[in-house]
C-alpha cells in the first residue's frame, strides 16, 4: 500500500487522468443503445477487451498454482457481479433513465463497497463513516427523485433503479476484488476477470436467444458498420483498456486517502459528457444534491484512510 514515502507528484494525476477516461464511456455507450441491445454491447465489449488482454495473461497462467481456491471463487464472482452484469445494468440505466443522474448516483457505490468489506471482511469502520455515509445515501435517494409528471408518474424512473443496482453489484464486486488482489498479480487478476466476464456474457446472450448474426449485428449496427465499429473500439479501448493501465499505474504512487479525492474525475467527465452532449440536464435540487453526494463520500473515503493508515 503506497505511503508518503513512496508517492509521487505524478501519482494522484494518472489516476485521474484513468478515472476521467472512464467517464468518457457515455460518449459510446449511449448512441450504442440506439443500435444494439444492451447485452450485446456488453459481450462485444468483453470479446475485445479479451482479444486485448491475452497477451498479458497467457506468460502468467503459471501463478495459478500458487492461487488459492478461496481467491478463484472471487474471481468468478468479481467478473460476474461486475464486468459482466453490473456493466449491463448499466448500460440499461443510461437507456431508460437520464444519464447524468445515472453517473451521479453510481458515487454511492463507495459507501455500499465499504459497508460490504465490513461484513464480509471485517473491515474496521471509522467513525466518520457513520456520519457521512447516512449523508450520502439520503442525497443518493434525493438526486434520484423526479417530479411526477403525466407522463412519467413514478417518482424514481427505471434508469435510476437500473443505476442503483449496478451500483450494488460494483460495489460487491469491488470487495470481491480485494479477495483476488491479495493473490494474484494485477495483469493476471484483470484479465482473468475480463475472461470470466466473457464467459458470463455468452451464457446471458445465448440464454436470451440473441446469439444470432441478427442479434449480434443487427440491422440499426449494419446501416452505419463503420461508425458502430468504431464505437465499440472506442468504448473497450478509450474508456476500458488505456485508462485501467494509466489507474493502476498511478495508484501504485498514489495514497488511498489522496486517490479517492482524483477518483471523482471520473464523475466531473461523465456529467460534462452527458449534460454538455446529450443535452441530459438535472434540476437545482438535483444538483446541490449531487454535490453533497460527491462530498459525502469523499469524506467516508477519507476516513476510512485514516483506520488504514
Amino acid at each position: 500500500m503506497p505511503t508518503a514515502s513512496n508517492e509521487r507528484p505524478i501519482g494522484p494525476w494518472l489516476v485521474a487522468l484513468g478515472a476521467g477516461l472512464w467517464g468518457t464511456e457515455s460518449a459510446w455507450r449511449i448512441p450504442l443503445n440506439d443500435r444494439f441491445a444492451a447485452e450485446v454491447i456488453v459481450w462485444w465489449e468483453h470479446v475485445i477487451l479479451v482479444a486485448l488482454a491475452l497477451p498479458f495473461i497467457l506468460p502468467r497462467l503459471g501463478e495459478l498454482k500458487r492461487v488459492p481456491k478461496s481467491a478463484l471463487l472471487w474471481l468468478l464472482f468479481s467478473g460476474f457481479a461486475g464486468s459482466a452484469v453490473g456493466t449491463v445494468f448499466f448500460t440499461l440505466a443510461l437507456k431508460y433513465g437520464n444519464p447524468t443522474v445515472v453517473n451521479v448516483v453510481l458515487n454511492i457505490q463507495p459507501v455500499l463497497s465499504t459497508t460490504a468489506a465490513y461484513f464480509i471482511f471485517r473491515d474496521r469502520l471509522a467513525r466518520g463513516f457513520f456520519l457521512w455515509a447516512p449523508i450520502a445515501i439520503v442525497a443518493g435517494m434525493v438526486i434520484s427523485y423526479a417530479v411526477p409528471t403525466a407522463e412519467h408518474p413514478a417518482v424514481i424512473d427505471q434508469g435510476t433503479g437500473y443505476a442503483l443496482v449496478c451500483a450494488l453489484f460494483w460495489g460487491l464486486s469491488t470487495v470481491a476484488g480485494r479477495g483476488v488482489m491479495v493473490s494474484m498479480s494485477v495483469p493476471l487478476a484483470s484479465g482473468l476477470r475480463l475472461v470470466v466476464g466473457l464467459v458470463c456474457m455468452t451464457v446471458i446472450i445465448v440464454a436470451r436467444g440473441q446469439a444470432t448474426p441478427e442479434a449480434l449485428w443487427p440491422a440499426t449496427a449494419s446501416a452505419d458498420a463503420g461508425g458502430s465499429i468504431a464505437a465499440l473500439l472506442a468504448l473497450s479501448i478509450l474508456s476500458g483498456g488505456i485508462p485501467l493501465l494509466f489507474y493502476f499505474r498511478g495508484l501504485a504512487l498514489t495514497r488511498a486517502s489522496t486517490a479517492g479525492y482524483f477518483e471523482m474525475m471520473q464523475t466531473l467527465v461523465a456529467v460534462v459528457i452527458t449534460w454538455g452532449f446529450f443535452h441530459a440536464p438535472l434540476e437545482v435540487y438535483q444538483v446541490a444534491a449531487g454535490l453533497a453526494l460527491i462530498a459525502a463520500v469523499a469524506m467516508v473515503q477519507r476516513a476510512q484512510a485514516r483506520v488504514g493508515a
